[in-house]
């Protein structure tokens, strides 16, 4: 049995200036290195029920706010999934220099899906929860009405009433709102984890961030970042997700006939399993990466569609 620690206050943040920004990370544990990376609106506080349980297993943990986001600063630029990209392999050049597992849940995942196909040599392999397919949806996949609703918006959040907008989304109210789509277990949705999304939005210049992050380009695809990835990957995916529904993890179940893909999906879970079910997540990263080894050596993958 798997003991959760989730206590924020034990994180002891660092800073490190990326191009002239302030980059707030996280590390605990020693041995092997985990990356975790968090979605949109989210930050290192999002893996608090997990940073304490991987570093108590016995690998070195490493967590960072994406610039623009948590605690990192916001500063009023163009935002994209290859800004992040460089960020991210910036910040192992800097602080690991050794492969790694990158964990990414959302954004975070298409993120960790990047860094594998991009930079193999700073990756053993990837932890995918949930992992989203751009950082927008592309015009391709909305629907007609949908499509012309979100242009609309983005044209509102461009303008001079995109503060007035942000401050709605932004308040607490609205916060617990869209936590209550994207959570299957309403219990989970706590006034820590809406604090945790709240206290960075309310910070200056957090306005502009979320307008560029809203009107930016969806970037790779997993279609288009998939056939570039040699490494192991575990895919666990929360079923009851309506952003990046289980259809989506279709890509990764075929991919396991030829590649070392681990998928896992889990009922009654949104789209944040970490959060939502964390000792299921724990219990399954923690196996996998006493696996990770044998991967190599028979090229193959497994598929366990409902373990839990």
């Amino acid at each position: 049995m798997i003991t959760e620690t989730p206590t924020l206050t034990t994180f002891e943040k660092h800073y490190w200036d990326w191009n002239g920004h302030r980059i707030c990370y996280t590390v605990m544990g020693s041995g092997a290195p985990l990356v975790l990376i968090h979605g949109f609106g989210a930050s290192i506080g999002h893996w608090r029920k997990n940073i304490p349980v991987l570093a108590a297993a016995g690998y070195r943990v490493f967590a960072l706010d994406l610039l623009g986001l948590g605690a990192s600063a916001k500063p009023a630029i163009a935002y994209s999934i290859e800004l992040w990209q460089g960020l991210l392999h910036d910040f192992w050049q800097t602080h690991i220099q050794a492969p790694s597992v990158w964990v990414g849940n959302s954004i975070g995942g298409l993120l960790s899906l990047a860094m594998l196909a991009d930079y193999p040599g700073t990756a053993r392999g990837g932890v995918l929860l949930n992992a989203a397919g751009g950082l927008n949806h592309r015009p391709e996949e909305l629907n007609l009405p949908l499509r012309l609703m979100m242009g609309a918006f983005s044209q509102v959040v461009r303008s001079p009433l995109g503060t007035l907008v942000f401050n709605q989304v932004r308040s607490k109210a609205s916060i617990r709102r869209s936590l209550k789509q994207v959570y299957y277990d309403a219990t989970a949705i706590t006034d820590e984890l809406v604090d945790l999304i709240y206290e960075p939005a309310c910070d200056p210049g957090a306005a502009k961030v979320f307008a560029s992050i809203l009107t930016a380009p969806a970037g790779p695809s997993p279609v288009e970042l998939l056939p570039k990835v040699q490494a192991p990957l575990l895919v666990i995916w929360g079923e009851a997700d309506p952003w990046t529904p289980i259809s989506a993890a279709k890509i990764y179940q075929n991919l396991a006939q030829s590649h070392p893909v681990t998928f896992v999906s889990l009922p009654d879970t949104g789209h944040c399993p970490h959060d939502e079910r964390p000792q299921a997540v724990n219990q399954q990263i923690l196996e996998w990466l006493q696996q990770l080894s044998s991967f190599a050596e028979t090229g193959r993958g497994r598929i366990n569609p409902n373990p839990f």
